[in-house]
């Protein structure tokens, strides 16, 4: 049988920017071991499948990494509504809802005027209300990372688990240049899934340029060693930030820059609302440019 494909370089404008996502809008006829054949062979952080609904949803989706099924990702979320729109299979609708093993994905659909800034735009909200872990060992985290414990600042929280579908391991870290000294340690990844921690940490700074937040993520035992962009640790990261933010209601926003150490930079549009203290959602957001379109000969 033969499956279109599209391609398309999420949290950016410009090609070779963002992170870069394959996506089949018919996927019908796939099992499981066909998608993680397909996810491994085109080798990008994710790659998305595309199905008819099943639950009252616009469509069904399903998210591989190059190792794992995954029940919810924001780039390939972002991704995938962006490549149904811009090939007209949206009919024009502003929003559509995304069927996943986390719950019903609902992605606004944002198409600007023709001109400079035209295009098309998305953003998510998360499918589910903000969970935070106890706090990991900094000792541990750190050397994670190929860091010094007192190379992460702990004032606002320590190193712990934050998930609104996804779990990824938050810890902040005092400015660009130890984020950019952060690097992978093998035998440590494997110790913090030993422990019960999601060995996925993504790392962030509080900027004071054109950015309020400077990111990376390392998720190696997912097969993916960095992540130019990843949209559902960012939309953790607001809830988690809007959790720990003083007051008990506030609407928050962050302009996060991520992927820049691996030459894609990525800019995502995160926000948070908490009201009498809970946090009651989290949005992630941003462009996305087509790449590249093809077919799928598959026996």
């Amino acid at each position: 049988m033969r499956y279109r494909y599209y391609i398309c370089d999420v949290f950016t404008d410009t090609p070779f920017g963002g992170n870069p996502l394959a996506v089949l809008p018919d996927a019908r006829g796939l099992d499981t071991g066909r998608m993680q054949q397909i996810a491994r062979e085109f080798n990008f952080s994710e790659t998305s499948f595309v199905f008819p609904p099943e639950a009252g949803g616009d469509r069904h989706v399903r998210i591989f990494t190059p190792k794992v099924e995954v029940p919810f990702a924001g780039h390939p979320n972002i991704g995938t509504a962006f490549v149904l729109a811009a090939s007209g299979e949206l009919d024009g609708r502003e929003s559509v809802r995304f069927e996943e093993a986390a719950g019903e994905v609902r992605v606004s659909i944002d198409r600007r005027p023709a001109g400079a800034d035209g295009g098309i735009s998305c953003e998510l909200e998360a499918p589910e209300p903000l969970t935070l872990s106890e706090p990991a060992a900094v000792e541990l985290v750190a050397g994670a990372l190929s860091l010094e414990p007192e190379d992460l600042v702990t004032e606002t929280h320590l190193p712990q688990a934050a998930s609104v579908g996804l779990p990824f391991l938050m810890v902040e870290l005092p400015d660009a240049a130890t984020l950019a000294r952060a690097r992978i340690d093998a035998e440590m990844f494997e110790a913090i899934a030993e422990a019960g921690l999601p060995p996925d940490i993504h790392m962030y700074v509080r900027s004071h340029d054109e950015y309020d937040i400077r990111a990376r993520m390392f998720a190696p035992l997912d097969g993916v060693p960095e992540d130019p962009a990843t949209g559902s640790a960012n939309c953790a990261l607001a809830g988690l930030l809007a959790h720990y933010a003083p007051g008990d209601d506030c609407d928050l926003s962050w302009r996060i820059l991520q992927g820049a150490e691996m030459g894609r930079p990525s800019m995502l549009e995160a926000r948070a609302v908490k009201r009498d203290g809970r946090v009651t959602g989290a949005w992630i957001g941003g462009g996305a440019v087509m790449f590249a379109e093809g077919w799928l000969d598959i026996g």
